[in-house]
């Protein structure tokens, strides 16, 4: 998959991911990591506990500093910014965590609103109205007085959803979106993810090690194991690699992985 402009001409990467080296007191976690994300794709990176999925999405939103490699975001080197210009490609970022991440003393309408208060000049009427359109965009209208508490699991996964995109980010990255979740709730889950990213003109990035939400919502899906991207393909030819590892991984076998 390279994608072109109007022009014919080759569309530069949104992200690309160039020989990235971390370790963790002596062990190695991500080993020369290289992988290319195109603006407007849902890439889903897969793989088993251990592989280092979440070290490299947060290297992504350069919450985590590589031993050696780079990060380019937009043609910029995020690995090599100064603080102030880092600071201005990760504002490029929304980033939804595990479980929803909510500030579980905060309203609905208080964690959506807390981004914008912080980083925009917005007035409290711009703010409220920017809310109520985030929550419209995950289905969940009416619900801005409530506490976190008060949610499903579900729920608070989709509030987590708008409050990542209330600055309007270009770059959504979800870790783990379904974990924890029933199978009916994960589906819907899934398809509040397809529309986001149908209806914005935004990137999305996610790690998940459940296979049939990967299906579900990616453009392309990558295979991290031990610290490397081993395979990278479209899902229909995800299915049909003939690597033994993918096999087993779409099967459900046993696989092992050295634990990060």
């Amino acid at each position: 998959m390279h994608p072109t402009d109007t022009n014919g001409l080759p569309t530069p990467p949104k992200i690309a991911v160039i020989d990235l080296w971390k370790s963790f007191g002596g062990k190695q976690v991500l080993k020369g990591v290289n992988l290319t994300i195109w603006p407007g794709e849902s890439l889903v990176i897969v793989g088993g506990s251990g592989a280092g999925k979440s070290v490299l999405l947060k290297h992504l939103i350069g919450l985590i500093h590589p031993d050696s490699g780079h990060i380019i975001v937009d043609g910029e080197d995020l690995a090599c910014a100064e603080p102030e210009r880092c600071l201005a490609i990760r504002r490029k970022f929304g980033m939804s965590f595990q479980e929803g991440a909510l500030f579980d003393s905060m309203t609905v309408f208080d964690n959506i609103a807390f981004p914008l208060r912080r980083h925009t000049p917005m007035s409290e009427a711009e703010i409220a109205q920017r809310v109520r359109e985030c929550l419209a965009l995950v289905h969940l209208s009416g619900v801005e007085h409530k506490m976190p508490a008060q949610l499903s699991g579900g729920m608070r996964r989709r509030v987590g959803f708008a409050r990542a995109i209330a600055l309007k980010p270009e770059i959504l990255l979800f870790d783990e979106p379904n974990t924890g979740l029933d199978p009916i709730t994960a589906a819907a889950i899934d398809r509040v993810i397809i529309e986001m990213r149908d209806k914005m003109p935004v990137t999305m990035v996610t790690i998940t090690h459940d296979m049939t939400s990967a299906f579900r919502i990616a453009d392309r899906l990558a295979m991290l194991r031990d610290g490397k991207i081993v395979a990278v393909a479209p899902p229909e030819e995800f299915r049909q690699l003939p690597d033994p590892y993918v096999q087993g991984f779409l099967a459900g076998q046993p696989v092992e992985e050295e634990v990060a």
